[in-house]
């Protein structure tokens, strides 16, 4: 049965106070597929309060403990991974075949990580006759985004039940059928009443009683750079601490000793991960000035080559934007760029060939694109290349740096040692060296205006704990 109108707190299903209600459209098909319950800040104290309630009986908990809790989470989400891709393609419109292969996994990649971390970590250490403790912080309130639903939810919830804190969940209200069947997963694991609690709700209604509730020690935001200062301004009347992971516009150098073939289609493809909806994928490509013509014949043909389509085709590797008005704001940049005079290599305005309904928008990609122009300066959010041309290593870094964001960074070379030396220099949380995998041990956030913290293994589980001195303890 679906619980689309209901929320889960204290270890209940309960109806909401005064519910508002919101159409869930399935972006591929422009349809309502659910109706789902909002609340309000009546909703949010009473999830508040159990969440108190519970802490000092979870604090209490031993590792050993969490790190079965987490465990039976990993077995019960992994026997569901299909209901999980399946939601999370109709919710937000992601490709069946990608949310198959990275949507889901995320999940378990990331608990495992934790339960691995978990089994390492020493919340109690001295340092000469002081005891250094590592406490939950307590009470947490999670604000999730709708373009990795259940990538943005475990690497906040697995890290608070990992350091013993209870929390209250509010996932965009663009996909909450996913956070809704993790509710249910985390209830099967045996999640004790009031230590996980969800409310659906939009940022005026719910998510701002969260980030100004006097109970909640600790507020942890993904969504945009605009969002995150209200939440931020919200959150200092109680000095609660506040943890934001927030808009990026990240360079992707490619120096003039590499591959050129191969850097640029694998940059295009990073570039259109997740149909461009990733706060963190290489946006600006930097080329070599007299490497620029051949660099814009390889990205349009690699543009060109995505399959735009259907969300459950397995084919279909772009799938649409989550809903009108992000299709709307991805035109409406779209056409900035041209207006701006940079060069439409593909791509453009309007629906993709061949498509007629569904939220979605075209490969596009720019080229002769300088640093100033809008679409080089703000997030676009969507399959959207920008192609910028510089002539020396130093003036590539100093457009790389040259945003307010600095979420990640990308640097391609055939000499490993020189990618290094860039990286350095570059402002960004993560730099990514000549497209390696994905570390889920690494640190993840960003730094200016890309928030402030960590996600992600030890330095995730870290922001979800206090620290501690007794002095004198060994004395």
């Amino acid at each position: 049965m679906s619980h689309a109108s209901r929320f889960y707190i204290d270890g209940r299903w309960v109806e909401p106070a005064d519910p508002a209600w919101f159409d869930v459209i399935d972006p591929a098909t422009e349809t309502v597929v659910e109706r789902l319950a909002l609340g309000d800040a009546r909703d949010v104290d009473l999830a508040v309060a159990a969440a108190r309630k519970a802490l000092p009986g979870y604090a209490a908990t031993s590792v050993a403990e969490r790190i079965a809790l987490l465990e039976r989470i990993v077995s019960i989400y992994e026997l569901r991974q299909e209901e999980f891709a399946q939601a999370m393609r109709i919710e937000m419109g992601s490709p069946i075949t990608f949310s198959r292969k990275f949507q889901v996994p995320r999940g378990w990649l990331h608990l495992n990580q934790m339960i691995d971390v978990l089994k390492r970590f020493k919340f109690e250490e001295t340092m000469g006759s002081t005891l250094i403790r590592h406490e939950p912080v307590g009470v947490c309130g999670l604000i999730t985004p709708w373009n990795w639903p259940i990538n943005q939810i475990v690497v906040k919830v697995a890290p608070a039940l990992a350091a013993g804190c209870t929390m209250v969940l509010k996932p965009s209200e663009y996909s909450p059928l996913s956070s809704l069947l993790f509710a249910e997963v985390l209830d099967e694991a045996g999640v004790p009443a009031g230590v996980f609690n969800l409310v659906n709700g939009d940022g005026p209604g719910v998510g701002a009683a969260l980030s100004a509730h006097p109970d909640i020690d600790m507020l942890s935001f993904t969504g945009s750079t605009r969002a995150g200062v209200l939440v931020a301004k919200s959150a200092a009347d109680t000095v609660k601490r506040v943890a934001q992971e927030l808009g990026g516009k990240s360079a992707n150098i490619l120096l003039d000793d590499v591959n050129l073939q191969d850097a640029v289609t694998r940059g295009v493809a990073a570039c259109f991960t997740n149909s461009g909806q990733s706060c963190s994928i290489p946006t600006r490509l930097l080329i070599p000035r007299g490497l620029m013509d051949d660099a814009i014949q390889i990205a349009k043909t690699a543009a060109e080559g995505y399959s735009v389509g259907p969300t459950t085709d397995e084919y279909t590797q772009l799938g649409p934007l989550v809903n009108r008005a992000q299709f709307r704001r991805v035109q409406a940049l779209i056409q900035n760029g041209i207006d701006e005079g940079a060069q439409l290599v593909t791509g453009g305005i309007g629906l993709p060939n061949g498509i007629e309904k569904g939220y979605y928008a075209r490969p596009t990609v720019f080229a002769h694109v300088t640093p100033q122009m809008t679409i080089a300066q703000e997030e676009i959010f969507g399959p959207v290349l920008s192609m910028i041309a510089y002539d020396s290593e130093a003036e590539a870094i100093d457009i790389a740096n040259g945003t307010p964001y600095g979420l990640a960074a990308y640097v391609q070379s055939a000499d490993q040692q020189r990618a290094r030396d860039v990286a350095r220099k570059l402002q960004a949380g993560s730099v990514h060296l000549n497209y390696p995998p994905a570390d889920f041990a690494a640190p993840f956030g960003g730094v200016k205006r890309s928030g402030n913290g960590r996600e992600w293994g030890e330095y995730g589980l870290r922001e979800y704990l206090e620290v501690k001195s007794m002095v004198g303890y060994g004395a």
